[in-house]
């Protein structure tokens, strides 16, 4: 299983189910979707989307607040520049993808449960959480599963 996800040759060959390869653009455009409302929003994203409600902090505290979700913003877009190589000319990652997705949004759950934030609703993120988490890992299951041939 570790070769499917971490091939000995990295190439434009993927041998796993076609929905794990289609499913990846979308999930590439929602990356950049949210990299683009963090990195570049006004409040990052924090009040906006988030609910936290920056306009109760000290202008300090919101500040940097909107400076940590903006830089998370510019973190997600550093990995677009792995991921979208993948979908263009490494497709035999994309097992590795949906591994380092799960992660992600695995340790986002977990973070949120041991570190909750105050926010003032429910966040599209906490509710994303679930569902990428399941998303990713039959993701993940689906592509490193050998393609059946016509």
């Amino acid at each position: 299983m570790f070769n499917k996800i971490f091939p000995k040759s990295i190439d434009n060959n993927y041998n796993g189910a076609k929905i794990a390869l289609y499913a990846f653009y979308p999930m590439i455009a929602i990356i950049l979707f949210r990299s683009c409302m963090h990195w570049f929003g006004a409040d990052g994203g924090a009040q906006s989307i988030a609910g936290i409600p920056l306009d109760s902090y000290p202008q300090g505290a919101a500040q940097n607040i909107i400076a940590i979700f903006s830089l998370w913003g510019f973190s997600q877009f550093l990995m677009l520049l792995i991921y979208i190589p993948i979908g263009i000319r490494y497709k035999s990652l994309i097992p590795a993808f949906w591994l380092i997705q799960f992660i992600e949004w695995s340790g986002r759950w977990i973070t949120g449960s041991v570190k909750p934030l105050e926010l003032v609703g429910t966040a599209p993120g906490e509710i994303g959480n679930y569902i990428f988490m399941a998303l990713s890992i039959i993701m993940l299951i689906l592509s490193i599963k050998k393609q059946k041939e016509k």
